[in-house]
């Protein structure tokens, strides 16, 4: 009898309600909500599914993001190696070939003038980057940390990655995943409050065909410029303009189907899970994490202004022919961001079509994000 009281003491013991704390109950419930937001609500499901996951798994079972040299056996916890991948800047590279396949960057080549709003965008970045040092993070820190303005998690992660803020990248990774799926609730109020409507209104000429010519040197010819006069940037613009050839060669269409579905699939279920594994609560429930959060915010608000206000500036220049509202997309979460300016325009006026003409910014922003990391990079002599 002593014997199978003792084995059942045992088993009682080896559960994980002895051994939670209430900052692990807490983000559990966090998890659920992420879970919830997704399934529900249909919030970039893709993301927050596997994302809301491992935050799930880490808090109840700890050992699953050990490292080897925790662990008796000397092998390491299952997600310990996803994370490794994120760590060494290979998921969040292969995400950028995966988006490059998946993308037509015609809109941008039809309308070159879309790289101006992208760059705008990017105001989040650099005036989060000032905050964050005011706030007492290093510069390293405040970099890697600012990235969440172009609303572009995986060159979140690769840059914190590269200046050696692995301890940060939990956080940043998730606010920047959060907020990329909160586009549609975070942009419209911004772009309604700093537009007009007789602005949001205004519809712009169809844009020009793009040869197939055009198609296939634009991403060669951004990598060679791009990457001579910021070779930092090689491993995202690289893979993303790869990507992009695959898809408007022609000629390899296994590749393009591989890098925009099997391979892009996988490798956001890596990235995902092991993102929310960084999250248990020892690491996340500290005053860090919740000056990224907020900062997080303040830079996706400042970009998504900035291109909201450089949009009115050239709907002043031009005479109307631009609706400021496709500045919004300047911000780099392709395609939600173009699809938010599509919604707020059609708003204003149901015939409105703005879709397209927002994916020239949209994508300038996924370049312009890079550059900003390739910038920071270059400063720190990484």
């Amino acid at each position: 009898m002593s014997y199978v009281a003792e084995t059942m003491s045992n088993l009682l013991h080896q559960t994980a309600f002895f051994n939670l704390t209430w900052g692990n109950y807490l983000m559990i419930a966090v998890a659920c909500v992420f879970l919830f937001l997704a399934i529900k609500k249909g919030f970039e499901p893709l993301l927050l599914v596997p994302i809301a996951f491992g935050m799930l798994l880490v808090n109840i079972y700890p050992d699953i993001m050990a490292k080897p040299e925790d662990m008796s056996n000397g092998v390491g916890g299952l997600l310990h190696y996803f994370y490794l991948l994120d760590e060494w800047s290979i998921l969040p590279s292969l995400i950028f070939m995966g988006v490059g396949a998946m993308t037509d960057f015609g809109p941008l080549i039809a309308n070159p003038k879309s790289f101006l709003l992208g760059a705008a965008a990017q105001l989040g970045i650099y005036a989060a980057y000032f905050l964050a040092i005011f706030m007492g993070f290093n510069g390293k820190a405040a970099a890697a940390i600012s990235i969440i303005g172009g609303a572009d998690g995986p060159t979140s992660i690769f840059l914190a990655g590269k200046l050696g803020q692995t301890t940060l990248m939990g956080p940043i990774a998730v606010a920047a995943y959060s907020y990329m799926s909160l586009v549609p609730i975070i942009q419209p109020p911004i772009m309604k409050l700093l537009t007009t409507e007789e602005e949001r209104k205004i519809k712009m000429d169809q844009l020009r065909p793009v040869s197939k010519l055009e198609k296939i040197l634009f991403p060669i010819i951004i990598t060679i410029v791009v990457c001579l006069i910021l070779p930092t940037t090689a491993p995202l613009v690289g893979m993303l303009m790869l990507g992009n050839l695959f898809r408007e060669s022609g000629v390899v269409k296994q590749l393009t189907e591989t890098a925009s579905n099997a391979l892009m699939y996988i490798v956001v279920i890596l990235l995902g899970t092991s993102v929310g594994a960084s999250t248990s609560a020892e690491a996340f429930l500290n005053l860090d994490t919740l000056k990224i959060v907020a900062l997080g915010l303040v830079a996706f608000a400042f970009g998504t202004a900035g291109g909201v206000i450089f949009g009115k500036i050239m709907c002043k220049v031009t005479k109307g022919k631009i609706n400021p509202l496709i500045g919004s997309a300047g911000v780099s979460a392709v395609p939600m961001a173009a699809r938010v300016s599509q919604k707020v325009g059609a708003e204003a006026d149901p015939t409105n079509f703005l879709l397209m003409h927002a994916m020239g910014p949209n994508v300038a922003g996924v370049i312009g994000t890079a550059v900003a990391a390739g910038t920071f990079m270059a400063i720190f002599g990484v």
